[in-house]
């Protein structure tokens, strides 16, 4: 009890330290006016009873694209009572809601809350939305997070837009969420007719927006002059180099701020580099828990080889850095297939898949140059083999 007591009395650098939460939904989102603007004008027709068109919204990880729906969302929410409209919406993330009969069950449940479903088959879920849908004649939007991690995807979407073809009244809109920019080529030509949807791409932000997002939360999270402007920078610069993610940057104020607490000390540049490394390995972790099956096989192949030292160690020149032949992973992604009773994908899906991992920044892509006979793809790590592969096993136990 006596360390609770000396907590309890401790003096702290923070204000609120929940501020910097990635989970944290602020009332001002700098730098994503044109694409709240965009999203608001697409749903405003179901103000007024009408159709909105589906939506898709694609960019890397930390650029906004939850904190800018669910911000939408709020406002349509509002504007529903001042209008008196007829609408409604949920909320789904797709990692933790994967199947289609999840998503289902959980529709179902927020719009029947005094029922239980459990044990009902998917086709009586459906039929139950329908029948809700159709008797209150409600314009319902289901956000799907993360949509690219349903495993049965097709059938999902299919279905959701299929069932306005059977509605005399009321109508289902989707706004899907991914950070695959690809998603959209890999679904079944009978779900994409359906859609008729809008897409956005979120781009990065850069150094100077990023710093002008963290200056917002700063202001709110630490007493004044608690967290040295510099050190702003310098997060901010770092998230810049990391694909311009603004949940890196938010990451490592926070834990530079727990490290700079516990001495009870302004939050300075020390501090921001010493929380680098803990936090490129929280996002390390975060990411491969995201990838599906076959990509994640194919970084643990990519992973393992590096660590072996592949065909060609000295493929990385004075520099020291280690890349692969694209062929040679293929050979080992096959090799690990069949070692955990898995069937390797075609290589053109495994070009795809590696097109994912750069733009989820765990892998870069080069072409060959002078030197190596033929034209072929030089594949790098971007983060320890070591860690990589402790995190896919963990995925995978």
């Amino acid at each position: 009890m006596d360390v609770f007591d000396r907590e309890m009395s401790r003096e702290t650098i923070f204000k609120d330290r929940n501020v910097l939460s990635p989970h944290y939904l602020p009332d001002h989102l700098p730098h994503r006016e044109a694409e709240i603007e965009r999203i608001m004008k697409i749903l405003a027709p179901s103000l007024k009873g009408k159709k909105p068109n589906n939506i898709f919204i694609y960019g890397k990880t930390g650029t906004g694209k939850t904190a800018t729906v669910k911000h939408v969302i709020d406002k349509l929410i509002q504007a529903k009572e001042k209008y008196n409209a007829n609408v409604g919406s949920v909320y789904i993330n797709c990692r933790t809601h994967n199947r289609k009969y999840q998503i289902l069950l959980k529709i179902a449940e927020i719009l029947y809350p005094d029922e239980n479903f459990m044990g009902f088959a998917s086709t009586h879920l459906y039929d139950r939305i329908m029948d809700y849908i159709q008797n209150t004649g409600v314009i319902y939007v289901v956000v799907l997070d993360e949509v690219d991690q349903v495993k049965d995807v097709d059938d999902l979407l299919y279905m959701l837009t299929r069932a306005n073809d059977h509605l005399q009244q009321g109508h289902i809109a989707i706004i899907g969420i991914s950070n695959n920019v690809t998603f959209m080529d890999k679904l079944d030509p009978r779900s994409k007719s359906t859609l008729m949807q809008e897409e956005m791409v979120f781009p990065p932000y850069n150094a100077v927006q990023l710093k002008s997002i963290l200056s917002e939360r700063v202001a709110q999270a630490f007493k004044p002059g608690m967290c040295k402007d510099s050190a702003l920078e310098l997060a901010a610069a770092y998230a810049a180099q990391e694909s311009g993610d603004a949940r890196y940057a938010l990451k490592l104020i926070l834990r530079a701020g727990d490290i700079a607490d516990e001495k009870g000390e302004p939050v300075s540049d020390i501090h921001v580099k010493q929380a680098r490394s803990a936090v490129e390995e929280d996002i390390v972790l975060d990411l491969i828990s995201t990838l599906p099956e076959h990509p994640a096989i194919v970084l643990y192949a990519i992973a393992s080889l590096i660590r072996e030292g592949g065909k060609y160690p000295t493929l990385g020149g004075e520099s020291g850095e280690k890349f692969l032949f694209s062929g040679e992973v293929y050979e080992k992604y096959e090799k690990v297939c069949r070692e955990w009773a898995r069937k390797p994908r075609s290589a053109r899906w495994y070009r795809e898949y590696l097109k994912e991992l750069e733009m989820m920044g765990l892998i870069t892509l080069t072409m060959s140059g002078k030197g190596i006979r033929g034209n072929t793809q030089l594949i790098k790590l971007a983060f320890s083999p070591d860690k990589v592969l402790s995190a896919i096993e963990k995925k995978f136990e």
